[in-house]
């Protein structure tokens, strides 16, 4: 992996990389460089399979990191590839750029992400359709500014919480009723011993 990256740093701009495992990398990349570098991994250097595309929300820094990770199946090697967005406070002025050209299903994680964080990305299918959250017309909920305690108390009814229990206590009442209580035992057989 080392002589992969030293040699895209020859023409592109790399952040410093990550060496999670052997067989697992993370690199910042910068938007406008995205495409062409994940065009000559696809292309070049065989990584020809895009595992997941996923997103965080770094709201202190006011950024969304978006992260490409892909799979060179024959090398048994996994990049993920970083690229940082301006977050927008509106919902949807934050853009991604699409690449469901270079793999289609980049489609699906488009979408979700578009809902669940409200990154738009224009030219990708279907993006503004209805995806997991049918009828949804807060905030999206994965974005870190979603009060989630608030939308569960407007949207739901209160209720009595749990109770708690040693799960010892609680497995020999409920499976063994008629066994006696390992004290009860214990003092039993100090009886006998008399």
């Amino acid at each position: 992996m080392r002589e992969l990256l030293y040699r895209l740093k020859d023409r592109y701009h790399l952040g410093t990389p990550t060496f999670q495992r052997d067989d697992l990398t993370f690199v910042t990349v910068k938007r406008d460089e995205l495409r062409a570098i994940l065009t000559e991994l696809r292309d070049v250097e065989g990584f020809t399979h895009l595992t997941f595309l996923t997103a965080v929300d770094w709201i202190e820094e006011g950024l969304f990191q978006l992260t490409y990770m892909i799979n060179n199946r024959e090398a048994n090697q996994s990049l993920g590839l970083r690229v940082m967005l301006t977050r927008e406070d509106e919902p949807g002025a934050t853009t991604g750029d699409t690449i469901h050209d270079l793999w289609p299903t980049a489609a699906t994680y488009q979408r979700e992400l578009n809902e669940m964080f409200g990154i738009n990305f224009p030219g990708s299918p279907r993006v503004d359709e209805e995806f997991i959250l049918e009828g949804w017309t807060d905030l999206p909920p994965y974005r870190r500014d979603f009060d989630t305690l608030a939308y569960s108390q407007q949207t739901y009814r209160e209720r009595p919480g749990r109770g708690r229990s040693d799960p010892k206590a609680h497995m020999q009442e409920t499976l063994y009723p008629d066994y006696p209580k390992p004290r009860e035992a214990a003092h039993a057989h100090k009886e006998e011993a008399k």
